[in-house]
């Protein structure tokens, strides 16, 4: 099992930056790659962002040129850097790992990002 705590979510406005973490716990020795969703109201869940514990690193569109992701391999954390928020970047941010070799999924609870003036 892994668990996942994040923080860093908040209020910002228009432009503004924001940075989520996420610590994974657990059989951490097991993960091949932490992530970022989010899920915006009436909308699916889509990814952000996602790292292998290589480096290998996988970016929505929307997020090319505007948000970095990166890992912490030794403290088992991942980090979102948001620049140039715009509001429909507000969502519910969700933390994700997955494991080898068979790809479980694991989730956080969540943090809130709202962008808005």
């Amino acid at each position: 099992q892994v668990q996942l705590v994040e923080s860093g979510g908040g209020l910002v406005q228009p432009g503004g930056s924001l940075r989520l973490s996420c610590v994974a716990s657990g059989s951490i020795f097991s993960i091949y790659d932490m992530g970022w969703h989010r899920q915006a109201p009436g909308k699916q869940r889509e990814l952000v962002a996602a790292i292998t514990t290589g480096g290998t690193t996988n970016y929505a569109d929307s997020a090319k040129g505007r948000f970095t992701i990166s890992i912490d391999n030794a403290k088992k954390t991942v980090y979102l850097q948001m620049n140039s928020l715009k509001s429909e970047d507000t969502a519910v941010y969700y933390c994700n790992a997955r494991s080898s070799p068979f790809f479980v999924s694991y989730w956080g609870q969540g943090t809130q990002v709202t962008v808005a003036s």
